[in-house]
């Protein structure tokens, strides 16, 4: 990665095209390496992962920006045209792949785009999820019960298998099968994590906050916040500085309507420096001051 932005090629505005989904052939319960795409995702594998515990290590390293790099907020939900056009318009945002087990044992697979990092400090992440006509999803339900879940970053090659969770199943219906993936145990949590997710976070509850519309009192979202315990990533995944280079990791987001996007590039830009910028600022700011000063005074 070029340290100075002197150093990449110019800024090219692309246009954004509809395509088919990666995989369009993809069937229920079909694995990841059966398209060329999936099987050269699997083989990244065999570079190995690189296990965090987050309680030992230093909270600073633990900023997520290179993993979740995608605008979220917190916002009041409802069943009307907010909705659309919100979800439309506050994009791209990053999506959850979130693990549970049920109190009766049932294994439970759900996507959830209402997700983002909190703090390193303690290592937190939200995630929201609805209540559609005051029923509470598997996800949320699974989550109160066990206090525990995993959230996996989902990858281009195999977005179709993690879309397929997102079937209305029935909660005592594991979308494990249908989905493809594969579980690979997780070190503090029971639920499994998913083996072909290059990136995934053990964790345990850290609070709940119902959200609840202040006129008409109806609980629409229930507010998730996990503490991050352990994290998983995948050694082909990481840049020379040990930080995850996002052409590699291949994220996913999500749009409006049923629209997913891959990341189409990149650019960098610099954070101002007061001890360097501070003088001409204050000089702006007389400038503004002189023009917005009534005449005759």
């Amino acid at each position: 990665m070029a340290s100075r932005s002197s150093d990449l090629p110019a800024f090219t505005e692309s246009t954004f095209q509809y395509t088919q989904p990666p995989n369009p052939s993809f069937k229920f319960g079909q694995k990841v390496d059966a398209t060329p795409e999936g099987k050269a995702w699997a083989d990244g594998e065999k570079e190995g992962w690189k296990v965090i515990e987050t309680d030992k290590e230093d909270p600073m390293k633990l900023v997520l920006s290179s993993i979740i790099t995608v605008w979220s907020k917190l916002l009041e939900y409802s069943f009307d045209s907010k909705y659309p056009l919100m979800i439309s318009a506050i994009t791209p945002r990053p999506v959850a792949f979130v693990s549970t087990i049920s109190d009766t044992g049932v294994e439970n697979l759900g996507l959830m785009s209402w997700f983002n990092m909190v703090t390193a400090y303690p290592a937190l992440i939200s995630i929201s999820v609805a209540i559609v006509n005051n029923k509470v999803k598997d996800t949320t339900r699974n989550i109160l019960a066990t206090k525990e879940f995993t959230v996996n970053i989902i990858s281009v090659p195999w977005i179709d298998n993690a879309n397929a969770c997102s079937i209305d199943a029935p909660a005592d219906v594991s979308e494990w099968a249908l989905s493809g993936l594969t579980k690979a145990p997780s070190v503090h949590v029971k639920p499994p994590r998913v083996k072909e997710s290059a990136f995934s976070m053990e964790c345990e509850l850290f609070q709940t906050i119902d959200i609840t519309h202040p006129e008409s009192g109806v609980k629409s979202t229930t507010l998730i916040l996990g503490r991050v315990k352990y994290i998983h990533v995948r050694r082909d995944t990481l840049n020379e500085r040990g930080n995850v280079d996002p052409d590699k990791l291949k994220p996913i987001g999500r749009l409006g309507d049923i629209l997913y996007a891959s990341l189409g590039g990149g650019f960098r830009i610099p954070r101002p420096s007061w001890a360097v910028e501070g003088e001409n600022v204050l000089e702006l700011e007389k400038e503004d001051a002189g023009i917005r000063q009534p005449s005759g005074l």
